[in-house]
């Protein structure tokens, strides 16, 4: 069974003063639509994928995103870290947040989150995510670990 992506916009009227186009991937429903929530409250156009594979497809489709901000760990095979290295090879400088439920230590002990990259804890506050979007790196950190 094949899940439909979605799109959600924000009226222009509603923009603070940002454009990009976020995508959002987390496999947990109420955490994601959450996150579309908190990024449409700041203003960003947004994209939303319950799974990896959704996600790539969404890059795959859409020449408009600026940023990923998917989950580190997810159902259905694919990791966010997978998901960025393909996204990556897709599109070569997308930026990109991590996300995760899971301790920072273990995601940065396990070589999960790639050198140059940041890891937004679960919970987080609208601010903290708006600076870590605001400042979020390019993908050229995103390589297999050695």
């Amino acid at each position: 069974m094949s899940k439909t992506p979605t799109q959600t916009s924000v009226s222009p009227a509603a923009v603070k003063d940002v454009s990009d186009h976020v995508l959002v991937v987390d496999d947990d429903d109420m955490v994601r639509e959450h996150a579309v929530r908190q990024l449409l409250a700041l203003g960003y156009q947004v994209s939303e994928a319950p799974d990896g594979p959704t996600g790539l497809e969404i890059i795959h489709q859409r020449a408009d995103i600026d940023l990923l901000f998917t989950d580190m760990v997810m159902a259905g095979g694919m990791s966010g870290r997978d998901l960025a290295e393909a996204a990556v090879r897709l599109r070569p400088g997308l930026r990109i947040l991590f996300t995760s439920g899971h301790g920072e230590e273990s995601i940065v002990l396990g070589g999960q989150l790639g050198q140059g990259f940041e890891l937004l804890q679960k919970p987080y506050r609208r601010s903290e995510l708006a600076r870590r979007l605001r400042n979020a790196p390019m993908a050229l950190g995103v390589t297999t670990p050695a």
